[in-house]
């Protein structure tokens, strides 16, 4: 089960925290990754965070965002910086790698319901 929280509304430039809890078999996947998906679009992958600690961003993120992992208290967390009106859209956090571009979606087996993300 994947649970996200830390969404909200910030003005262009501010910053979110996003947090994933994850419990039971998705965890010990080895690979996470946040997705976002805006109105009327496809979801798209933003980051994904390797077993060996690789990480992987989309392009128009690199620089801007972080992902990082919590092996102890089972979290996954997105920090989102310099925040950009075109970054708004609900986030979600997926877990369960099947294999491929880990920013593919159909790299993914789960996925939780999703934190929305508002900048203005």
């Amino acid at each position: 089960q994947l649970v996200e929280s830390g969404g909200g509304s910030v003005q262009a430039g501010g910053s979110l925290r996003l947090s994933c809890a994850v419990s039971g078999d998705t965890y010990r996947a080895t690979c996470m990754a946040w997705f976002r998906q805006a109105p009327g679009k496809e979801r798209e992958g933003v980051a994904g965070l390797e077993n060996d600690g690789r990480t992987g961003y989309a392009d128009s993120v690199k620089g801007r965002f972080t992902i990082s992992k919590d092996n102890a208290n089972n979290m996954v967390w997105l920090q989102m910086n310099s925040l950009k009106p075109e970054d708004t859209g609900m986030y979600y956090c997926a877990g369960g790698y099947k294999g491929g571009s880990y920013l593919a979606p159909s790299a993914w087996t789960y996925w939780g319901q999703g934190t929305q993300v508002t900048v203005s």
